[in-house]
């Protein structure tokens, strides 16, 4: 919206790039999550009177310190980012609308979840089948989209980070594979969202990232870089700044003692888009790299289950996701947000040392 009012009124051409425009998007979503988040926060207290229903086997403090705090606070990301995205992207890009879209589906099918949640006070609302078939669905879309716009040279090719020019051709395999991809980051961050502040944090470290990378591949200087260049890619810097300042609005909010929860409206949404954008920009592996604190949480649930299943009722871990395991350990719920961000920070770092220059 605003790169065609710039170009109507013959605005400066600098005005009309794009590290400005994500600039304004990032502001645009970052103020606009900061003047409404108090608003949405008293509107949500209105109609969830008991808010989210907490875990019962989860670490007793919570039924103290979290009962009654509402959720369903990620329609404030939701809404403040597509804004940013409509207002500053070029909205003739198909990037753009891809990004969108994923975004609000999965944002819907969480809404949904939480509507049931927290109208039926129960911590398990929609089934895991129908969940992860939404899910996929959508994710078998958004694949299709990008695999047909990416260029033919590098459409099914899978990058690996610290190897110079090494990449592997997974022709058709590469579909399903995205699909994953997107599809288990997307749950990842939901089993990360358990800790005030923690998923907001570990969200902005790693769409700053890929951020960084979006903009390489949409520019001149892509050929400096061991990253495969793709057509009119500037435009996810757009997305991805977008994002980062509506989660920062709404981690004001969230941050310990959280006033309001995410929830899988926020949760769902934003890890499907950072799949989605890794699969945009082929770096799949680095996903698992900067956003490693996703990577344990999901596994160390896995680990919690399988071993529950197989040894007849022993735990691996004192509680799982991980978080609460430090949290059983006697780590104060602060520490354990701290440390993780602290973590994601360095992990962001290893991953720009991968964008090898030639």
């Amino acid at each position: 919206m605003l790169q065609y009012l710039f170009n109507l009124c013959s605005a400066p051409e600098y005005l009309n790039t794009v590290y400005v425009r994500a600039f304004m998007a990032f502001f645009i979503a970052l103020i606009v999550s900061l003047a409404f988040g108090g608003r949405l926060i008293d509107f949500l207290r209105h109609h969830q009177a008991k808010g989210q229903p907490i875990r019962e086997d989860g670490p007793q403090s919570h039924l103290l310190t979290k009962k009654g705090t509402p959720t369903m606070g990620g329609l404030l990301i939701l809404g403040s980012s597509v804004l940013g995205m409509l207002m500053c992207a070029d909205l003739s890009n198909h990037w753009v609308w891809t990004a969108i879209v994923v975004l609000l589906v999965y944002g819907f099918v969480g809404f949904a979840d939480d509507y049931v949640k927290v109208t039926k006070q129960t911590a398990n609302a929609m089934s895991a089948k129908m969940k992860l078939f939404l899910q996929f669905t959508t994710a078998i879309a958004a694949v299709a989209v990008i695999t047909y716009q990416t260029p033919e040279n590098s459409r099914y090719v899978l990058t690996i980070p610290y190897f110079k020019q090494l990449a592997l051709n997974l022709c058709w395999f590469y579909i399903p594979f995205a699909m994953v991809v997107i599809v288990g980051a997307s749950n990842a961050v939901n089993l990360s969202d358990g800790l005030d502040g923690l998923a907001s944090g570990l969200l902005i470290a790693a769409f700053v990232f890929f951020m960084i990378v979006a903009y390489i591949c949409g520019s001149g200087i892509v050929q400096n870089f061991y990253i495969p260049a793709t057509t009119r890619a500037a435009e996810r810097t757009v997305v991805c700044a977008a994002v980062i300042g509506a989660c920062l609005g709404f981690l004001w909010f969230n941050a310990a003692p959280a006033q309001v929860f995410m929830g899988d409206t926020g949760s769902l949404a934003l890890g499907a888009l950072l799949g989605t954008v890794a699969v945009m920009v082929k770096q799949e592996i680095l996903l698992a790299v900067v956003g490693g604190i996703f990577v344990v949480e999901a596994l160390s649930v896995m680990i919690q289950v399988g071993y529950y299943r197989y040894s007849g009722g022993k735990r691996f871990f004192r509680m799982a996701p991980i978080h609460h395991h430090f949290e059983q350990l006697g780590w104060p719920e602060t520490r354990v947000v701290i440390r993780f961000w602290i973590v994601a920070a360095v992990l962001l770092v290893i991953g720009l040392t991968a964008l090898q220059v030639k």
